[in-house]
């Protein structure tokens, strides 16, 4: 009996001593471990469904260890951390562009670029200044161009005839959906006033000569497209790489893209090597999908590229309509209001479009619709709804995205928290720009102007927003299509007071449309998006302190230091001590 009480009372004592060390770690904080770096005098943004503030945030690894005051989180100091004076700026979750061509913004770094030239005498010279600064190029190739910066109503080749003489010459428009190309091109691709149209596009031709103008649009692009020389395999790693400095310069560590299978591919093969420093989540085009076939198709690209947490692959894209400038965008009332010019089409029938987001939504992938006017933005909601209707048991919560999202009818808005449908936009593609405005004016009129591109409304009824950049049509500038969505300006001020200034976000709101709200979007709020405890550690550090600034200033404001899974990977003007 004695022998069994000595038992019980060793094995309490056990007992308690288990519990107390357990209590005693239980409070302990993790200032005995390392902490690899420390960001502090900062003004933190946590991103987070609170709107939590801070001073300072402490990193371990990959991940953030704890977010505070300057004080709290220098006690976590040790011999080997990192410090980063942020001095006074702005510390954010690293930005997520929720729209770009990743790779193929990479390789037109190479390239012309002219999406923020001023006018066609820019342009010209912009091509010239290329074209003779590289003499070796067989063609010369480049991005950006916008129809109604041309008074005559387009580029033509004659025009860049005289700044490419003697090579043939490629210009992409702004939107991605023209080309622009000079003699040269047209003769290689035999393209003459006898050429007809191909189904889906457009040879566009001189209404008096009946000779073809330079431009190409939609399918027609494929005419020339096919002769310019593809980049290699090796050309293409190297984009890559500049792509994701070049993200870093803007404190972006993750993109969401629009890959196709070359893409996919190289993306796999940096992420194995250990070279992929930003991270992906890939929308893969739909291209000629249509039947149930082609859809399980589709499926073994998300296994072969499954979830990760620096590449995978889960969503499928759809162009449904164009630009509302060319009056390519699917409208519910006529381009310029006269019955007489139709409103553009759709890449798809509504029964169509039905029937794919039905199949795909059955699978499990997420549906990402490119759709610019209101009546496109209608039939992706219409869809979406057959889809439910259709699947009452989907694999996965659906997230459908609403891309572009230019116009939308009041009566639609409601449908995106009901169908939990992301609107992702891109205000860079909106810059109030008076010609932009101008072309406006005479494609939809000055009421339904009105309600363009309407982030305000769009972020009242989608929980949540996400916005991109768009890049390569537009700059690779968070910053930038931030100012744009909280000042509906220009970057000089213009239009006085904002363009449609009930349309405006407030500048939280626009920061979590580039951090939480993407991260969301692609399914992966659990591991990034905000700063809190846990998370990956992507910091983007800024050089002010926009909270306290005046919001005509975001634009100018830039990036100091880019923070990627825990490690320092782009510095501009930041001090760092140990």
């Amino acid at each position: 009996m004695a022998a069994r009480l000595t038992t019980y009372v060793v094995v309490g004592i056990v007992a308690a001593t288990l519990i107390a060390g357990l209590i005693v770690g239980a409070q302990r904080d993790d200032s005995d471990g390392p902490v690899d770096l420390i960001v502090f005098n900062a003004v933190v943004y946590t991103a987070d469904a609170s709107g939590t503030t801070a001073e300072a945030v402490a990193i371990r690894g990959n991940q953030i260890l704890r977010v505070g005051s300057n004080r709290e989180i220098n006690r976590l100091r040790r011999p080997r951390t990192i410090l980063l004076d942020a001095l006074g700026g702005a510390v954010l979750p690293g930005f997520n562009d929720a729209n770009v061509e990743f790779i193929s913004g990479g390789l037109g770094l190479d390239a012309i670029d002219l999406i923020d030239a001023a006018d066609a005498a820019e342009i010209e010279a912009r091509i010239r200044t290329w074209a003779d600064a590289n003499p070796d190029r067989t063609w010369v190739v480049g991005r950006g161009w916008a129809a109604e910066l041309f008074p005559s109503g387009g580029p033509t080749r004659l025009a860049l005839d005289t700044a490419v003489p003697n090579r043939p010459a490629y210009l992409v428009s702004n939107d991605g959906r023209a080309v622009w190309v000079n003699s040269n091109a047209l003769r290689l691709a035999r393209i003459t006033r006898k050429t007809p149209n191909p189904p889906g596009g457009v040879i566009v031709k001189d209404a008096r000569t009946g000779e073809p103008t330079g431009v190409l649009k939609g399918a027609a692009v494929a005419l020339a497209a096919r002769l310019v020389p593809r980049p290699t395999h090796d050309e293409r790693a190297r984009a890559l790489r500049a792509a994701v400095a070049e993200a870093h310069r803007n404190g972006i560590t993750s993109v969401q893209d629009a890959a196709g299978a070359d893409d996919l591919a190289l993306y796999e093969e940096a992420r194995r090597a250990g070279g992929l420093n930003v991270r992906v989540y890939a929308a893969v085009p739909l291209g000629g999908a249509r039947t149930e076939h082609d859809i399980e198709m589709l499926d073994a690209l998300s296994s072969k590229y499954p979830d990760d947490p620096m590449f995978k692959a889960g969503s499928v894209r759809i162009a449904l309509d164009g630009s509302i400038e060319s009056c390519e965008a699917a409208m519910l009332e006529p381009c310029g209001g006269s019955p007489d010019v139709p409103a553009g089409d759709t890449a798809l029938s509504p029964d169509d479009l039905n029937r794919i987001a039905r199949l795909l939504d059955a699978r499990g992938w997420q549906i990402t619709t490119a759709a610019t006017g209101d009546r496109a933005a209608r039939m992706t909601l219409d869809a979406y709804e057959h889809a439910v209707r259709s699947n009452p048991r989907p694999q996965r919560e659906r997230r459908h995205r609403l891309e572009h999202a230019a116009f939308i009818a009041d009566s639609d808005l409601p449908r995106l928290s009901r169908l939990n449908v992301i609107a992702s936009v891109q205000p860079l593609a909106a810059a109030p720009e008076q010609a932009r405005i101008d072309a406006l004016m005479r494609t939809v009129g000055s009421e339904r102007s009105a309600r363009a591109w309407p982030y305000a409304s769009l972020a009242a009824a989608a929980r949540p927003l996400a916005l991109g950049t768009g890049w390569p049509a537009a700059p690779l500038n968070p910053m930038a299509a931030i100012h744009l969505a909280v000042n509906r300006t220009t970057f000089d001020g213009l239009p006085e007071g904002g363009w449609n200034p009930a349309e405006r976000l407030p500048l939280k709101r626009a920061i979590q449309a580039f951090t939480s709200g993407p991260a969301y979007a692609s399914f992966d709020e659990q591991r990034k998006g905000s700063l809190t405890v846990g998370m990956l550690a992507d910091l983007v550090v800024l050089s002010a302190d926009i909270f306290d600034a005046p919001p005509s200033r975001l634009a100018s404001t830039t990036v100091a230091v880019t923070i990627f899974d825990g490690k320092i990977v782009y510095r501009r003007n930041a001090r760092s001590t140990n």
